[in-house]
C-alpha cells in the first residue's frame, strides 16, 4: 500500500515539473517578441476594439409621382406657352418683358394646382387663400404696369392684347365651367389683337405669328380645362389643410429653374485695357508753317489770281473735238457721268439733295379690283373686297369668333348668332345687321354707315365716319357710343310703350362743342344746343 502511494506521488511530481517547464518556455518567447524594436511594449490589458464597419449609403428620398393634372399642365407650359414666350423674345423690348411675367404667372398657377391635389379647399376670404393667389395677382399687376408705362409705344396694341386678357388666370377660382371664362378672355385679347393683325397683316408676318400664338394659349388652356376640370378644381376633400399643403409643396419642390434669359441681365463685360500713353509735349518746337495755296489761302489768294488778267487761263488744257461728248456719240454711249467730288471749292456738292416727290395714290377707278374674300381663319372671320353686292353676305358666328370687315362698298352683311367683336375699316355705304355682340363694333373711315341691332350691343366706337344711322332694339338701350372726328351720326331709338305704337325716334349726336376759360382759369367744354 505504501509502495503504491509513493509511485503516485512520483508521477505527480513529474507531471508538475513538465508543466512548469512548459510555462517557462512560453514566458521566455513572449519577452523576445516585445523586445524586437527596442523598448518593450506593454501587452494590451483590455478587450480588442471592434473592426470598423463600412457606412452604408443613405437611401435617396423617393420622388413622389406628380398627379396627371399637373403633368398635363406642364406639357401645356412647355409647348404652347413656351412658343409664345420665344416669339416674344424675338420681338424684344416691352413685349419680351411682358411675356416673362406671363410665364411666371403660369408657373405660379402650376404650383396652385399641385397644392389643390393635396389640401382641402379653404375659405375663399381667408388669408391662406389670399396667400395662394398672391403670385397670380403680382403677375397681373406686372403685366398691367408694363402696358401703362408704354402708352406712346408703337407696340401698345400688343401690350394691351396681353394686359386686357391676363385676367384669364382667375379661372382657378371658378366653381362652374371655368373654360367659359377663358373663352371670354380670348375675346378681350382679340379686341386688341385684331388691330395688330390689321396693321401687320402684309408688312410683318412675325407680328401675325406672335398674336396667333397668343390666341393659341387660350385655346389650348380651354381644352385642358374641359378635359381636366370641367366643373372647376375639386381640391382634395380628404387632404390636409391648406397651410400644410403649401408647406409640403414648398419642401418637396425642386430647385427653381434658371431665370428667363431675356429677364435676367448678365454682368457687363470688363472695360478694355488702357491704351499707350500719349507722346510728351514739346514746348520748344516751332509752330508748323501756315498752308499755302488752295482753299486754305483764303480770299487773298482768290483776288491775286483774278488780278493776273489774261494769264489766268494759261493753266487750262485745250480739249480736242474727239474728247467732247456732244461731238463724239461713242463717249455718250460708253461712259457715265462721274460723281462730283466733295472738294471744299465745290459749293453744289455740299448742298443737300431735295427729297423725291412721293407717289400719288391711283384713283379708285384705275385700281385693280381684288376678288371678294369670305373665310374663317381660326376664330376670326375675314370679309374683304365686296363691291355693290346684290345679296346680303351672311355669317354664322359664335361667341369666341371675331369679324374683320375691310374694303367693302355698297354691301349688306348679316351676322347670325352672338359674335365677340367686329372691326370695320374703309367700307363706304356698308349696312350691317347683327343679333348680339359680346364686346364692341369698331368703325374706321366708313362713310354712310348703317347698323341695326336686334339683340344686345355694349359699345360702338366710330372714328372718321361721315354719316351713320344706328337702329337700336329694346335690349340694346344700355349701349355706349364713342365718336371721334365724326359727323352726321344719328341714333334711332324705339319710342312708345305698346307694341302697336312702337316707332323709331331719331336722335342726332352732337357735333359742335363750345370751349371757354372760367374765371378761376379752368377750361370748360360743353355741347352747343340749337333751340329753334
Amino acid at each position: 500500500m505504501a509502495a503504491n502511494n509513493m509511485h503516485n506521488l512520483t508521477t505527480l511530481i513529474k507531471r508538475l515539473e513538465a508543466a512548469t517547464s512548459r510555462l517557462e518556455d512560453m514566458a521566455a518567447s513572449s519577452i523576445d517578441i516585445q523586445a524586437i524594436n527596442g523598448a518593450p511594449t506593454p501587452a494590451p490589458t483590455g478587450p480588442l476594439p471592434a473592426p470598423p464597419v463600412a457606412k452604408a449609403p443613405e437611401p435617396k428620398p423617393i420622388q413622389e409621382a406628380l398627379p396627371e393634372s399637373v403633368e398635363d399642365f406642364d406639357a401645356f407650359i412647355a409647348g404652347t406657352v413656351k412658343k409664345f414666350v420665344n416669339l416674344s423674345d424675338e420681338l424684344g423690348g416691352p413685349v419680351a418683358e411682358q411675356a416673362s411675367s406671363v410665364l411666371r404667372a403660369f408657373a405660379g398657377q402650376r404650383k396652385f394646382i399641385l397644392i389643390t391635389t393635396k389640401a382641402k379647399k379653404p375659405d375663399m376670404s381667408s388669408p391662406v387663400f389670399m396667400q395662394l393667389l398672391k403670385p397670380l395677382q403680382d403677375s397681373i399687376t406686372s403685366v398691367s404696369e408694363l402696358r401703362d408705362a408704354n402708352r406712346g409705344s408703337p407696340v401698345f396694341n400688343q401690350l394691351s392684347a396681353v394686359s386686357e386678357s391676363i385676367g384669364v388666370l382667375a379661372w382657378v377660382t371658378m366653381d362652374s365651367k371655368p373654360h367659359k371664362h377663358v373663352e371670354e378672355s380670348l375675346g378681350s385679347a382679340q379686341y386688341w389683337g385684331n388691330r395688330v393683325l390689321k396693321e401687320y397683316k402684309e408688312s410683318d408676318p412675325k407680328q401675325v405669328e406672335w398674336i396667333q400664338s397668343y390666341y393659341q394659349v387660350f385655346k389650348d388652356l380651354a381644352e385642358y380645362i374641359k378635359q381636366t376640370f370641367p366643373q372647376g378644381i375639386p381640391w382634395n376633400p380628404k387632404g390636409v389643410s391648406a397651410e400644410e399643403g403649401i408647406k409640403a409643396v414648398e419642401q418637396n419642390a425642386p430647385s427653381p429653374p434658371a431665370p428667363h434669359p431675356k429677364a435676367a441681365a448678365g454682368a457687363p463685360p470688363p472695360p478694355p485695357p488702357p491704351g499707350p500713353p500719349p507722346p510728351p509735349i514739346k514746348f520748344d518746337a516751332a509752330p508748323p508753317p501756315p498752308p499755302t495755296g488752295g482753299a486754305g489761302a483764303g480770299l487773298d489768294a482768290v483776288f491775286s489770281e483774278l488780278n493776273k488778267g489774261e494769264a489766268v487761263t494759261k493753266g487750262l488744257r485745250k480739249v480736242n473735238a474727239d474728247q467732247m461728248t456732244h461731238k463724239n456719240p461713242s463717249l455718250r454711249a460708253g461712259a457715265t457721268v462721274p460723281q462730283r467730288s466733295d472738294s471744299a471749292s465745290s459749293v453744289s456738292s455740299n448742298r443737300g439733295k431735295s427729297p423725291a416727290p412721293g407717289k400719288k395714290p391711283k384713283p379708285e377707278s384705275m385700281r385693280t379690283k381684288k376678288p371678294p374674300v369670305k373665310r374663317l381663319d381660326g376664330n376670326k372671320w375675314i370679309i374683304e373686297n365686296y363691291d355693290n353686292e346684290s345679296t346680303p353676305v351672311k355669317i354664322d358666328a359664335t361667341m369666341s369668333q371675331s369679324i374683320l370687315i375691310s374694303r367693302c362698298n355698297k354691301t349688306t352683311i348679316m351676322v347670325k348668332g352672338k359674335a365677340n367683336a367686329i372691326s370695320i375699316d374703309n367700307s363706304p355705304r356698308l349696312s350691317l345687321v347683327i343679333e348680339s355682340l359680346v364686346s364692341s363694333i369698331d368703325v374706321i373711315k366708313s362713310s354712310n354707315f348703317a347698323l341695326q341691332v336686334l339683340g344686345t350691343l355694349p359699345t360702338v366706337i366710330m372714328d372718321s365716319v361721315d354719316g351713320a344711322q344706328i337702329y337700336l332694339g329694346k335690349e340694346s338701350m344700355q349701349i355706349e357710343v364713342f365718336t371721334s372726328k365724326c359727323s352726321g351720326v344719328n341714333l334711332n331709338i324705339i319710342s312708345g310703350e305698346d307694341e302697336e305704337d312702337e316707332d323709331y325716334k331719331e336722335v342726332p349726336l352732337p357735333e359742335q362743342l363750345r370751349t371757354y376759360i372760367t374765371e378761376d382759369g379752368k377750361v370748360e367744354t360743353e355741347i352747343v344746343e340749337h333751340a329753334g
